[in-house]
């Protein structure tokens, strides 16, 4: 079954990121000359993607105005800064959803049940821009998906000190692709083995939802990763380490990263030019 379906978990209260997402979510920050979240839908729907289910909740309706494909929006078509966004909006279909009770990102995949409708989806994170323009990364996983049949995960190496904040992936591994034997969500710096990190991109099959339903909590959450963990033994699943330059905006310095790296792409020498005056 072809991958045609999107979900993007954009609830939370963005706390690290206060005082500012007290009043602005996280996900509609700038990044260089666009929200954040612009991109993620845009590695959606540039990866095959034609429904997307934004998941929110109470205070981010921003997020859905911003995407709101009104007649409104169309009447100032011909506006240069508005064309972009009205291309992409004409290319998928965007909807929403609100996760009442935060308690975690599975609880967040759980809310997009009724939206799979038993097909398999792909999940981008809304702290993750992940750069790739030739090959995106949602595709490259829909392509391993297409390969194998299994969950995916999106991984790549990353130092000691930054996978501690994510899930770490053992397994058997040939070429870019990991055969998952275990997956530890967190580990302490003491007991990790592994610097293969699942990085905010997935392709999930329905099996997930029995999975998340049935996972303990852990700190008074539903972790995805402990949910797929317990797919692993029974359905099977595959890491797949993508190609892409990976920005963490759930961190100020990597939101940093990210405009600045954005930034010169658009603004090419003339940032170059800035940013070496200043250092001078």
């Amino acid at each position: 079954m072809k991958v045609k379906k999107a979900v993007i978990p954009a609830a939370g209260y963005g706390t690290r990121f206060l005082p500012i997402t007290k009043g602005v979510p996280k996900e509609m920050l700038n990044v260089a000359v666009k929200p954040a979240i612009h991109y993620i839908v845009e590695e959606a729907v540039e990866s095959g993607i034609e429904e997307i289910l934004i998941i929110i909740n109470e205070g981010k309706e921003c997020i859905k105005k911003y995407f709101d494909p009104s007649i409104t929006y169309k009447s100032i078509v011909a506006n240069e800064n508005l064309k972009e966004l009205n291309a992409l909006l004409d290319k998928a279909n965007i909807s929403f959803a609100y996760q009442e009770d935060l308690n975690g990102n599975g609880g967040a995949i759980l809310v997009a049940e009724e939206f799979a409708n038993n097909e398999p989806f792909a999940v981008l994170f809304g702290d993750d821009v992940i750069y790739n323009p030739s090959n995106p990364v949602t595709k490259q996983l829909v392509n391993a998906y297409e390969k194998t049949g299994k969950t995916i995960l999106g991984v790549q190496h990353r130092p000691k000190h930054e996978a501690i904040k994510y899930g770490t992936i053992e397994g058997t591994t040939d070429g870019r692709y990991t055969k998952v034997e275990t997956i530890v969500e967190k580990p302490s710096i003491e007991e990790i083995k592994s610097t293969l990190c699942s990085l905010g991109r997935f392709i999930l099959t329905p099996d997930i939802f029995h999975e998340i339903k049935n996972v303990p909590l852990q700190s008074g959450e539903i972790y995805l990763t402990n949910a797929i963990a317990q797919l692993i033994n029974t359905k099977g699943v595959i890491a797949y380490e993508f190609e892409g330059r990976r920005f963490d905006l759930g961190d100020k310095f990597g939101f940093l990263e990210a405009n600045i790296e954005m930034g010169l792409l658009v603004y090419g020498e003339r940032l170059k030019e800035y940013i070496a005056n200043l250092i001078s």
